[in-house]
């Protein structure tokens, strides 16, 4: 393959099978483009080859592996960002290979090359009264806080990833009965997931105060920011963090990184303590493997045993168990039970 045929395959694979083929989000082409650019810059500087120069010649196994030690040790990647990077080479020799059977052998002793175990931390998640802590934030005087308030919820509710959020428009909701969201998620998928009553009331008000429930309104962002624009990722995060600051005075036990994704395992765990199946959960989620959603019951059961060992070694803690705050704020534990 001469180098100009690899800048051809190239640009078509990230250009027209990944979008168009493979209808993979803009996020992870983006991922694969940057996984490329590395691997390009490391063969110029570490190798000596010149961009215009790189063929498919040039992906050797014990090439690429020098790469991913230098992702690791040199740019210090985390191995599951390693492991990220190598996906996107993956992915393309898959591509090339019905068309150019000679790479087969080539393809397979790329295949071979381990990923990178990743440590397993306990998925981090907030406890309900931190949810009700950090859901209480956003001044309702305001209409921004008012947003912010729908906007939490629905985060919350739907156990959303942020672009799906994001990307959410007026045509999505379904606010009678059986109350729901459509979410489109990774590979342009969709998936319809169910909406709490109190979510419900909270969208047909911001709906109504906003004038989104007008007609022809059905392809305007459910949350904007500024001149009526959708917000953006980076946008979503802003505010989550700065409610989570607020929240933080009253509640120094709220995480200091607290992400929109955080919400997510917040839902999932809630789910799954409720005693919601796992392929249900793996279904609102849009999780394509079962094996994903495990995760959460691994987490559940860590925690089990840590809180068991716990009680073993102080048992007043379990005879005295402190329920005050369930009474004190009946409609929390009603919204709580309600999920």
């Amino acid at each position: 393959m001469k180098p100009s045929e690899f800048a051809d395959r190239l640009g078509e694979f990230l250009s027209v099978y990944l979008p168009v083929t493979r209808k993979v989000s803009v996020n992870t082409i983006r991922s694969y483009r940057d996984a490329f650019a590395l691997l390009l810059r490391f063969l110029r500087d570490q190798k000596g080859i010149p961009v215009e120069k790189v063929s498919l010649d040039n992906l050797l196994p014990s090439t690429l592996i020098e790469w991913l030690d230098h992702l690791e040790n040199a740019r210090r990647c985390s191995p599951r960002s390693r492991n990220q990077r190598m996906s996107a080479i993956r992915s393309f020799l898959r591509y090339l290979a019905p068309t150019d059977p000679a790479r087969v052998q080539q393809l397979h002793r790329v295949l071979a090359i381990p990923s990178c175990r990743c440590r397993h931390d306990p998925v981090p998640y907030l406890e309900p009264n931190l949810v009700a802590a950090l859901l209480s934030q956003p001044d309702l005087s305001m209409p921004r806080g008012r947003r912010d308030a729908v906007l939490l919820s629905v985060l919350y509710d739907t156990g959303a990833r942020s672009q799906e959020i994001v990307d959410l428009r007026v045509r999505d909701l379904r606010l009678d009965s059986p109350a729901q969201v459509t979410l489109t998620g990774k590979g342009r998928k969709t998936r319809i997931v169910p909406l709490m009553p109190s979510t419900v009331r909270l969208l047909r008000d911001y709906l109504r105060s906003t004038g989104l429930d007008r007609p022809g309104a059905g392809s305007e962002p459910v949350f904007a920011g500024r001149g009526g624009v959708a917000l953006t990722r980076s946008g979503l995060r802003s505010i989550l963090a700065k409610h989570a600051d607020a929240a933080r005075a009253s509640h120094p036990g709220l995480a200091k990184r607290l992400g929109p994704h955080t919400l997510r395992h917040t839902k999932a765990m809630h789910m799954l303590q409720a005693g919601v199946a796992l392929i249900h959960i793996r279904d609102i989620l849009g999780h394509v493997d079962i094996r994903t959603t495990e995760a959460y019951a691994r987490s559940d059961l860590e925690m089990k045993r840590k809180a068991l060992e716990k009680a073993a070694a102080s048992p007043s803690a379990v005879l005295k168990p402190n329920l005050s705050s369930w009474h004190v704020n009946k409609d929390l534990l009603d919204w709580l039970t309600s999920l």
